[in-house]
């Protein structure tokens, strides 16, 4: 029970100095942000005039000129504590994960054309990262933000992540001790399941049924066909525990899922086995002749 981390902004010339500024509040890790928001509201709107408090419902950025000035706006975003790579082998157990916290991000998806949702290949994702004054736990429960930094993803980008987090799902369902045959399936026919909108197959045939015109996205294409593959073999494992947990009566189920997963792997294989040429061209390797002297060779990637 260590804490749900909000962040709050303040905007209006009612907060006086808090005018502008952001903090990252915590909270029992059983709140809810409908909880917080209702709080919040009440404390200021008995500081203020009746109907002046509003709640600003997204968690975009503020245009602070579309406001009203006679109105006091908060604008409240669930963040969670955010961790670089090389954090992360540190902080290992629950208690790492959730002590010394100074950094959190949330995510707002967005769309070129001011939409929050739109479809896959016009979806990005703005990752929003706050730096607090102090580390979590303090003796406050309100600390300031004193750094922001914004990370845009493209489409191609917000693809990978969500294919990272099925194959980790799907890990996690697998691995788990004591297995837990019911979470197991129910991750399983997300990912294979043929009436899935915006499934793994449609991400697939979005983004891999043809080579990216721009260069800039050849890291990107391949990275994506690996996690592909890398989640075909999740899958695989994932399909072998649960032949494994079920009885008699599931075995029907089981076969369905079956299927399912030889209908997608099939569609799949065109499309993650094709490799961008430009990528494994040959790479010049600085050799040195008996004259001490460098020259230049090429070898196949």
């Amino acid at each position: 029970m260590f804490g749900t981390y909000f962040r709050v902004g303040f905007y209006g010339c009612h907060f006086g100095d808090l005018d502008e500024q952001e903090f990252v509040y915590k909270e029992p890790s059983i709140t809810k942000l409908a909880e917080i928001s209702h709080r919040l509201e009440e404390f200021y709107s008995e500081r203020f005039e009746d109907d002046v408090v509003e709640i600003i419902k997204d968690s975009s950025p503020v245009d602070k000129s579309k406001l009203d000035p006679n109105k006091a706006y908060l604008q409240i975003t669930y963040v969670e504590p955010y961790f670089d790579t090389y954090e992360l082998k540190e902080r290992i157990t629950y208690f790492d994960k959730n002590y010394n916290l100074r950094t959190f991000m949330y995510c707002t998806p967005f769309t070129l054309d001011g939409r929050a949702h739109g479809d896959l290949h016009e979806q990005y994702k703005r990752k929003t990262i706050l730096t607090t004054s102090h580390a979590f736990p303090y003796i406050k429960t309100r600390v300031n933000v004193i750094h922001k930094e914004e990370i845009i993803l493209v489409p191609m980008e917000v693809a990978i992540e969500d294919m990272q987090k099925k194959t980790q799902e799907l890990a996690f369902a697998t691995n788990q001790d004591p297995a837990d045959p019911k979470m197991l399936q129910m991750v399983l026919q997300g990912c294979v399941g043929t009436t899935v909108n915006q499934g793994p197959l449609e991400v697939a045939q979005v983004f891999l049924s043809d080579i990216p015109e721009d260069p800039k996205l050849f890291r990107h294409h391949n990275k994506l066909r690996l996690c592909f593959k890398d989640f075909t073999k999740r899958c695989e494992d994932a399909l072998r525990k649960n032949k494994s947990l079920i009885g008699p009566d599931q075995r029907e189920y089981h076969r369905e899922l079956e299927r399912n997963y030889h209908k997608l792997k099939e569609a799949l294989g065109p499309l993650i086995t094709r490799k961008i040429p430009q990528l494994y061209r040959p790479l010049p390797v600085q050799t040195v002749n008996s004259y001490g002297r460098s020259s230049f060779r090429k070898i196949e990637a």
